[in-house]
């Protein structure tokens, strides 16, 4: 991996031990007893910690300080690199630092060095109900550099950002040659057993095909025959990451299994670069789908000929996609799973909210919808909820939820398995 010039600055010295305010503005008990420790020379006292914290997993999660049981006391810690030595390190906590970013102050989310240890470290008090990835971005640098919050400095942030090492859990894998990401997941956050891979379960096939110039991926279940159907069908959007980064195929094996999905043929549909065209709302893009690639799935895999059976599923503006898909062509597809959907387009001269507006006036379309949304996100969360009050007020079947999380995979992979439950399950 690349990483940006180094400014080749010496890390500051450590200072001699922890004053009276270093160790009251430490908010986790348990770095309080590493620096009571190291300030009576207790031997290997920093050891002891990093033992600690190897053996029971990054971050550390204590009771919340205010003696609520809804809330946890979530602190990220770091070890210092002694061949990297830093002088910052951000630590990214999706959506909760990006909000921070957006208003262009990156400052809440430097980490503090510990007194005289090699210890950085940063406490959130969160909900126990919260999930969300996270990585960490150390620099040699000035501050100044390290706080900066334009675009293309964030961008090379994200480039560089790494996994915690002392998190347990599986990591969120990434594309575009970026890192994986740890992920944070409080105790009771939602299950998401849907969505890791499964040694006991059967396996589907996954294919790649072209349809009309367009790469699409397959995921077949298991047993699946061209004149067995007919078959239930998904289109994913946003494909490319759904399929080859994160295996969803993983998710459908599961929920076939378990009795949860009926046969069920998945079509993950790339986005190849013209995202921001078709996942606004695009008419000719939801009319490709339904004339081209619905029959299509249904002329090679017996998939799609129901609209009642025929779900489209995305994130973001393919939430929104998947929702104007349902309203243009409830024909073929009677079925919309929305996650954390753009329901605030477009941003111009025809005002905010076009789709929502759509559903208020026009007669209503035979389709079932399923919505989520999450807490953190604060650019969506109302939009979404007026949305889900419109369809509600016009008699639509809604299903609707809110997450404790944001913008953010770690969430949605298990918010996509719930959802196909939801609107094609028994």
């Amino acid at each position: 991996m690349t990483h940006p010039p180094s400014h080749h600055q010496p890390a500051p010295p450590a200072p001699a031990g922890p004053t009276a305010t270093e160790v009251t503005a430490v908010r986790s008990p348990l770095l309080r007893t590493l620096l009571d420790d190291v300030r009576a020379g207790k031997p290997d006292a920093e050891e002891a910690f990093w033992r600690y914290v190897s053996e029971t997993g990054a971050p550390l999660v204590e009771p919340d300080p205010e003696g609520d049981p809804a809330h946890r006391l979530v602190t990220f810690v770091r070890r210092e690199d002694p061949e990297r030595p830093a002088t910052h390190v951000l630590a990214l906590v999706h959506t909760v630092t990006d909000k921070d970013r957006y208003a262009g102050n990156l400052a809440p989310h430097l980490m503090e060095r510990v007194g005289p240890t090699g210890v950085w470290a940063i406490s959130h008090r969160l909900r126990a109900d919260h999930r969300a990835s996270y990585q960490f971005h150390a620099t040699d640098g000035t501050r100044e550099d390290a706080l900066r919050a334009d675009r293309p400095s964030w961008r090379r942030v994200l480039d560089h950002a790494e996994p915690d090492p002392l998190n347990t859990g599986a990591p969120l894998p990434s594309r575009d040659g970026r890192n994986p990401a740890s992920v944070l997941e409080l105790p009771e956050a939602p299950d998401q057993s849907r969505a890791h891979r499964r040694d006991d379960v059967e396996r589907g096939r996954t294919l790649e095909a072209e349809v009309d110039g367009r790469r699409v991926m397959v995921h077949l279940p298991p047993g699946h025959r061209p004149d067995g159907g007919p078959y239930a069908l998904a289109l994913l959007m946003d494909g490319e990451m759904w399929g080859p980064v994160l295996g969803v195929g993983d998710i459908f094996d599961n929920l076939h299994a378990d009795g949860e999905l009926p046969p069920t043929v998945a079509v993950l549909i790339d986005t190849m670069g013209r995202r921001m065209d078709d996942l606004a709302c695009s008419a000719p893009f939801v009319d490709w789908l339904a004339d081209t690639l619905v029959p299509w799935a249904t002329r090679e895999y017996g998939a799609g000929a129901d609209a009642a059976r025929t779900v489209v599923a995305g994130q973001s503006a393919g939430g929104l996609t998947a929702a104007f898909a349902a309203f243009r062509r409830s024909d073929r597809f009677g079925l919309a799973l929305s996650q954390s959907g753009s329901f605030w387009w477009p941003d111009d001269e025809r005002g905010g909210e076009w789709l929502t507006g759509q559903y208020a006036w026009a007669e209503r379309r035979p389709v079932t919808l399923h919505l989520e949304v999450g807490h953190q996100e604060w650019m969506l969360l109302a939009e979404n909820r007026r949305f889900r009050n419109i369809l509600r007020a016009r008699g639509y079947d809604v299903r609707y939820r809110e997450f404790n999380g944001g913008h953010d995979y770690a969430c949605w992979r298990g918010g996509l398995a719930d959802g196909l439950v939801s609107l094609l399950g028994p």
